[in-house]
């Protein structure tokens, strides 16, 4: 499976097929169409550590704690379908992996933003001031 710059072997893709609660009918309870992929992250050789780590990152709650990403597919009633998604679904968050987020550069404020801030403070100021009731207005 070729994503990108990275080749993942296939022997690093397990796939479990399960009954699937979707559609299919009366065929849904008698054929395993539904697909669960696992793909072991940290212990793949085909993976750089620092794509790893991001892809781990972005599996969010698909990854277990050892690392390994699991996938569930049974949007569709055939199990060639499934399986097919699962992949993609798999090949776009490798994808997603490769990319470095891009270092975030220090800028500071303008004067003009932070003179405007000021003046938006001031105004703020004098509103609430206005709301306070004055000491001879209580009645």
């Amino acid at each position: 499976m070729k994503i990108g710059d990275l080749f993942i072997d296939e022997s690093e893709i397990v796939e479990n097929f399960v009954r699937s609660s979707g559609p299919g009918g009366q065929n849904v309870n008698k054929v395993a169409s539904a697909v669960e992929l696992r793909f072991d992250a940290r212990r793949s050789p085909s993976l750089p550590n620092d794509v790893a780590i991001r892809l781990i990152k972005l599996a969010g709650a698909r990854a277990t704690q050892e690392g390994v990403i699991v996938i569930f597919a049974q949007r569709y009633a055939s199990q060639p379908r499934n399986r097919e998604d699962a992949r993609a679904r798999l090949a776009e968050l490798l994808a997603r992996a490769q990319e470095r987020a891009k270092p975030r550069v220090a800028t500071r404020p303008t004067v003009a933003s932070r003179v405007r801030r000021v003046d938006e403070k001031t105004r703020r100021g004098a509103v609430k001031a206005l709301r306070r009731a004055s000491p001879g207005a209580a009645d």
